[in-house]
This record gives C-alpha cells, sequence and structure tokens, in this order.
C-alpha cells in the first residue's frame, strides 16, 4: 500500500481515563470508559470515536461509488453502533452494526451500492475477517 495520508494521535493519561489529540490540534478530547463499565462517563471512549470514524468513512465510500454509478445519493447517511464485549481468556473484541439511508434509491439499487461501499471502505477492509459487521438498510421511519 501507498499512503495517501497519515493520520497521528497521541492518548495519555490512564487509558480509558485520560485524552486523546491528534497532532494538528484539531481533535483534542478527553476520555473517560462509560458508566456502563463503571466509568464516570464523563468524557468520550474508543467504541465512540470508532463509531465516528468508521461512519464518516463507509459514508464518504458510498459517495465515491455512488457517484461512479450516477445515483442519487441525496440525504444519506450512515449510523454506526460500536458493540464492546469480551472474547474469552481476559480478551474483548467490538462488533459492528452500520444502518444506511438512501431515500432516493429503490431497494435493490441500495444494496448494490452498500456492498460495493463495503469493498471500498477502509475500515470495512481493516475489519474485515476479524470483526463481525452488519449492515442494513434504514426504513424511512428507522431514518427520521
Amino acid at each position: 500500500m501507498s499512503a495517501l495520508y497519515t493520520a497521528r494521535a497521541l492518548a495519555t493519561g490512564d487509558g480509558r481515563d485520560g485524552q486523546a489529540r491528534t497532532d494538528d490540534g484539531r481533535l483534542v478530547v478527553d476520555l473517560a470508559a462509560p458508566a456502563e463499565m463503571g466509568g464516570s462517563g464523563s468524557g468520550t471512549n474508543p467504541e465512540q470515536l470508532f463509531a465516528a470514524g468508521y461512519a464518516a468513512c463507509f459514508h464518504s465510500a458510498l459517495r465515491l461509488v455512488a457517484r461512479r454509478a450516477k445515483a442519487d445519493v441525496t440525504g444519506s447517511s450512515v449510523r454506526a453502533e460500536v458493540d464492546l464485549g469480551a472474547i474469552g481468556k481476559g480478551a474483548f473484541g467490538i462488533s459492528v452494526r452500520l444502518e444506511i439511508s438512501l431515500p432516493e434509491l429503490g431497494a435493490e439499487e441500495a444494496a448494490a451500492l452498500v456492498e460495493k461501499a463495503h469493498q471500498a471502505c477502509p475500515y470495512s477492509n481493516a475489519t474485515r475477517g476479524n470483526v463481525d459487521v452488519e449492515l442494513t438498510l434504514a426504513t424511512e421511519e428507522a431514518a427520521a
């Protein structure tokens, strides 16, 4: 792979209870374990950051493949949910659900674009084979 861009970030403090910042200073976040895991919940957490990154990356890939297919993705969106859980022997893993809304497209065309985006998205390629990723098309009611 030939790198087109390199992101750099530094995490300090006590892991989930600390701070993360990018080298350019554009992103600075206080980190805190979620209340569901016994933390204060007063900051963001790695799973939220991963969900935001995956949703944005997948949406970008979706818009790219739609442009190539001359498909109308007006009003499109991607919602990501990232679960963190124990996978045994003191290890943890994540799973991902992406809900894609393509209100201007029929179900068949939307499903084809979603699959093409899943092949193009760097996050999808990075997680393929080791993270469960579920893709669903949003219904109009759910997307509202």
